[in-house]
């Protein structure tokens, strides 16, 4: 946040008003490099405040040069509906798991869900023509001063320069600020630090707009919007950027993205990406991340210091930013899969249960037809299932004690797979080594 904005900020939110944040869908996901600008805009929300998510359905074919080294690939207009549509109901069950885990833990919601708003840009952007662009847009912004804005310095710099589109996108992203301004009574848009550029543009275009709309109007109406001026400024906030420990963005085109859609990044992995968090790290995600009050996290850290081997700040970590966006059924399957991973004997478990926590991790679990497994010999069942690449490799294991069937040791490479061997009949686990596990769901 922009320190001599800050003042007026505060100021401003001591009643209700709007805040905006907005996504462009250039995935059918967003990811963790999001979260903490929803989050943000979350506080908001449940203290009172009307927020607005803005889908860029027309700036995401455009694409933000913001943080990028080459311009984006351009998506198709069908790619991008479908993205819209995905991201739209993933917002609506993020705020909705966000909601039920604000309460838990004691938040009195003001509003609830009634004053979130979705809304997507082509909205107004499919109605405007190029002339209208020129003419409500661009005559109000400076080349110089977007010249000037870090997004578009750097990529001048570069080599393959920056094109007209990508150059053109802060004019679009400021006047979705003034749209939302003028017909949406919002004063504030938060966005990532990388948006600063972007969000100073449609500041710089909404006083440029109210000043050249005021004047025309009589002297008493103008008297009555320079009294008001106060009230109907716009701000800026901006937060942190999510790094990783090398300095780069997290997210899709940094090849490196921790997908809140479950079925692009499983709950599991999700969950075990903030288990596996660093010590230096783990107060300042506790403080990004959850609701927990200070003294909760003080107390966290201190129980966790005591034994830092347990892991115990990144498995609060973990269970609070999982339930947050998965919500507890989310939370009890990546509980489930990790106590599988780590030890739970098999035998204890539900082979549906174990099924459903792994169901969209293609990684780790397989499908093979009952009949060409059962009465097949371990190692030949191995290969089937992808566990082992070869008989040999899966005979070395056995014979090394390192090859185990639903966490037990296997000793004999001819002992043959049976319906006893089944969880529930549907379900076996492999592990080999250590921790490399193949979860085998059995149909047929």
């Amino acid at each position: 946040m922009k320190k001599h904005l800050i003042p007026n900020v505060i100021n401003h939110v001591n009643k209700p008003t709007t805040v905006y944040c907005g996504v462009d869908p250039t995935a059918s996901s967003l990811h963790l490099g999001n979260l903490l600008a929803l989050i943000s805009l979350f506080h908001f929300n449940i203290l009172g405040h009307r927020t607005i998510i803005l889908i860029g359905g027309a700036t995401g074919s455009i694409g933000d040069p913001s943080g990028r080294n080459t311009e984006r690939s351009p998506l198709s207009s069908s790619i991008v509906e479908n993205n819209v549509l995905a991201i739209d109901r993933q917002l609506r069950k993020f705020f909705d798991n966000g909601s039920n885990y604000a309460l838990r833990r004691g938040f009195i919601i003001e509003n609830e869900n009634n004053n979130v708003i979705i809304k997507n840009n082509l909205e107004w952007f499919q109605k405007m023509t190029a002339l209208d662009l020129l003419n409500d847009i661009g005559r109000y912004l400076r080349v110089g001063t977007m010249l000037s804005k870090d997004s578009v310095k750097s990529r001048m710099e570069n080599e393959g320069g920056i094109s007209f589109t990508e150059f053109s996108y802060q004019l679009l992203q400021a006047y979705d600020f003034w749209y939302l301004y003028n017909y949406h009574d919002c004063q504030i848009q938060l966005g990532g630090s990388d948006q600063w550029g972007n969000i100073t543009a449609g500041i710089d275009l909404i006083q440029k707009k109210k000043i050249t709309n005021s004047i025309n109007l009589t002297e008493t109406n103008y008297k009555e919007i320079i009294d008001n001026k106060k009230s109907k400024d716009a701000f800026g906030i901006t937060i942190p950027l999510l790094l990783t420990s090398s300095g780069e963005k997290f997210g899709k085109s940094a090849g490196n993205a921790i997908w809140l859609d479950d079925k692009m990044t499983s709950t599991y992995e999700f969950y075990q990406h903030f288990v596996k968090v660093a010590d230096t790290d783990v107060e300042k995600y506790l403080q990004m991340f959850t609701f927990l009050k200070d003294e909760e996290i003080s107390q966290i850290l201190k129980t966790h210091f005591e034994s830092p081997e347990k892991h115990y700040a990144q498995e609060k970590l973990a269970s609070e930013i999982t339930e947050m966006v998965h919500g507890l059924i989310g939370l009890k399957k990546a509980r489930l899969a990790t106590n599988i991973m780590f030890g739970t004997p098999i035998k204890d478990l539900c082979g549906q249960d174990i099924v459903e926590a792994f169901e969209n991790d293609t990684q780790l679990l397989t499908t093979v037809n009952r009949n060409g497994i059962l009465n097949c010999s371990i190692d030949r069942v191995a290969v089937s299932a992808g566990a082992c690449k070869s008989r040999t490799e899966a005979n070395k294991l056995i014979k090394s004690g390192g090859f185990y069937l639903n966490n037990e040791r296997v000793k004999d490479p001819q002992h043959k797979l049976v319906e006893s061997d089944l969880l529930d009949g549907i379900l076996f686990i492999f592990r080999t080594g250590k921790s490399n596990y193949r979860l085998v769901k059995v149909i047929g």
